[in-house]
């Protein structure tokens, strides 16, 4: 039959259904959207869950100190590969295992500069998947808000300290902020239940504009951190979810669409592909998203240069 089995047959023909693992940080309630996309994704390339595919899937619930028992619950499940919902819970297979391939479908981490992969091109291990622009996606945040808000002088960044990505991320939003002339305030919140007390810091900490760190907890928590923010009426940009939520701005990659992609990297592996032999695909530009009904509840007007450029615009 040659060396191009379809994929609905490769778990077949090799004796055995296939097994995947999923590691996510969060609830899986939080994350339902997320795994509705890997599962579909799935379904297209010809696996189905009870017939040639079994899913064991792990949640820390937001425990992140659990991410290691339940990574290494899936080595010992001997999953053929591991899906890893966010840079949280990739490092921590990561760190369980070097043999078995982690699929990370989405994370703006730059996983190079953590050392968790060589290069994009040649990732030089057992992680590939998707990735944005790392650290990036922060500037690009910061300068959204300098447009909208040319008077900034103080900002606040909304960070995950278990968030492994976070220290190179400071490093470049250093750089940018004193470019622009605004100063920022890292403000951590190391679970959804710390979001209200840290919104006080922030109003005693007299932050004009909060940008958002890319991390699952902020997705799952989108609108808690957008009610808060409006109460306070602070402009708050985080990722295409927080926006959608009721927050400002929104500016990110469509994680959605990545996470159903990420079933093409699970089918060539499940092929014996080996993760170091592909790639870690980046993507090209972000989509932005404004929320005109939050812009005219907290007082502020878009510039038209920003409207023009927006993918989006929530009335």
């Amino acid at each position: 039959m040659g060396a191009v089995l379809p994929i609905a047959f490769a778990a077949a023909y090799a004796g055995r259904a296939a097994r995947i693992g999923v590691q996510i940080a969060e609830t899986k309630a939080s994350q339902s959207t997320r795994l509705d996309a890997l599962r579909a994704g799935l379904l297209d390339a010809g696996y189905k869950e009870g017939q040639n595919i079994t899913i064991e899937l792990r949640s820390a619930d937001g425990r992140y100190e659990r991410l290691p028992l339940l990574a290494a619950e899936l080595a010992r499940a001997n999953v053929d590969t591991i899906i890893a919902f966010g840079v949280k819970a990739l490092v921590a297979a990561k760190d369980v295992t070097d043999s078995i391939p982690i699929v990370i479908p989405a994370t703006s981490s730059d996983i190079v500069a953590m050392g968790l992969i060589q290069s994009l091109a040649l990732p030089g291990g057992n992680i590939t998947g998707s990735t944005s622009f790392g650290s990036e996606v922060l500037v690009e945040r910061l300068e959204i808000l300098k447009d909208v808000l040319p008077r900034l002088t103080r900002a606040g960044i909304h960070a995950n300290p278990a968030n492994a990505s976070l220290a190179p991320a400071l490093k470049k939003i250093a750089v940018a902020s004193a470019s622009l002339r605004v100063s920022f305030q890292v403000f951590p919140v190391p679970s959804p239940e710390h979001i209200d007390r840290v919104s006080d810091a922030i109003v005693k900490g007299r932050a004009e504009a909060i940008v958002v760190q890319d991390d699952t907890m902020f997705a799952a928590s989108a609108k808690a951190i957008a009610q808060l923010a409006n109460k306070h009426r602070i402009a708050v940009i985080g990722d295409k979810e927080l926006a959608g939520a009721g927050t400002l701005i929104g500016c990110g990659r469509d994680e959605i669409d990545r996470y159903r992609r990420s079933a093409q990297f699970i089918g060539k592996i499940l092929r014996t592909a080996k993760p170091d032999d592909l790639p870690i695909e980046q993507a090209m530009r972000f989509a932005l998203v404004l929320n005109n009904a939050t812009a005219r509840a907290i007082g502020i007007t878009f510039p038209n240069a920003l409207t023009m450029r927006a993918d989006a615009v929530i009335q």
